[in-house]
């Protein structure tokens, strides 16, 4: 068998970022698909870092094992921005992700929360805040996640006084950054730092407002054509939402699918320049792009089973991860490094 060279863009969606440990569990077992580049935002950050730092640690099998401790340290924490609220763990005894989702949704704590987070600002805390995320994140090994070996990694975070991407690689990447790529300001402190590139004291915001994932710094020489977006934000919904909890929560869809469509449209455009003979193929790279989803499942969850890791939640978008990635290898081996199978003419058309 041929061995595949792919890219993997990995989005950002809070506790949804389950669904992409387990499709990266699933393409961790094939022996000839070699990852050169990853790039991530936020949860895709963590992903990210944990896929990078095991297989440069020692291949696959230690990549596998790096994201299984990562996500439960993340699925043993009682919330993401909600303190000193274990309801998640409570509602794991429901027995469907749905009817999870919903009962989060409906609890008077959560609403109670969710209504101070859009009123009080996260800086009102004081001497007591502290990032939730920052035991977890601090346990990378930076040697590895750092290191200037296959793949490459690239962690996006939002400059909060420009509105830039700042994309951040190798040496570049520390705690501190990655916080930044998830750090949503309604919730938490700007995540402040000096800056390598400039040398001045930055402030950061989520990456997902600018990049969910940036998918320009895998168009590198060096890297292959062929970029596997994971996606955990339901680009589509039938139904229009009229429920308050459901506008907010397609709102949070569309915003953070924003940019990655952005990205989309001119790989699209570029592929069409290239398809009329108005541009040679070697002026320009045109990636292929690939998609790895459930919007069948995602459809079902919500902001609240992102922000609070229900390990019910967690297991389930671990098995559909796999799954969606077994699909994907099946219908789409022999396409890799051929042919792009997600239709963008038929997306933007």
């Amino acid at each position: 068998m041929a061995r595949k060279r792919i890219n993997l863009a990995l989005q950002g969606g809070g506790a949804h970022g389950a669904f992409t440990w387990g499709v990266l569990d699933r393409l961790l077992e094939e022996p000839e698909l070699d990852i050169a580049g990853i790039s991530g935002t936020s949860a895709g950050a963590m992903n990210g870092a944990a896929l990078k730092a095991g297989l440069d640690r020692g291949g696959a099998e230690e990549a596998r094992a790096a994201l299984n401790e990562l996500w439960a340290r993340i699925g043993a924490m009682p919330d993401l921005g909600l303190p000193g609220w274990a309801g998640g763990w409570m509602a794991s005894g429901l027995g469907d992700v749905g009817a999870i989702s919903k009962a989060l949704e409906a609890s008077p704590v959560y609403n109670w929360t969710e209504a101070v987070s859009r009123a009080v600002s996260p800086y009102a805390y004081g001497p007591f805040y502290s990032h939730p995320l920052r035991r977890v994140v601090e346990t990378f090994d930076y040697g590895n996640v750092c290191s200037h070996g296959d793949p490459d990694l690239f962690i996006s975070a939002t400059n909060v006084r420009t509105g830039k991407i700042r994309v951040f690689t190798r040496e570049e990447i520390t705690t501190e950054a990655i916080l930044a790529s998830g750090c949503l300001p309604t919730l938490f402190q700007a995540v402040e730092f000096t800056d390598p590139a400039t040398g001045r004291q930055e402030a950061f915001w989520d990456g997902g407002y600018t990049g969910n994932p940036a998918l320009f710094p895998l168009f590198a020489a060096h890297l292959p054509k062929d970029i596997v977006v994971i996606n955990i934000n339901p680009l589509h919904r039938d139904e229009v939402p009229r429920r308050p909890q459901d506008i907010q929560n397609r709102l949070n869809e569309i915003s953070f699918n924003s940019s990655l469509l952005r990205e989309l449209r001119a790989i699209n455009f570029v592929q069409r320049l290239i398809g009329e003979g108005r541009i040679g193929a070697d002026q320009m790279k045109a990636p292929r792009i690939h998609m790895i989803a459930d919007d069948g499942l995602m459809t079902r969850l919500s902001v609240a089973t992102k922000i609070i890791p229900v390990p019910k939640v967690l297991e389930t978008l671990r098995e559909a991860g796999r799954a969606a990635a077994e699909r994907f290898i099946e219908a789409h081996w022999d396409d890799l490094n051929t042919r792009q199978t997600q239709d963008l003419a038929e997306m933007f058309g």
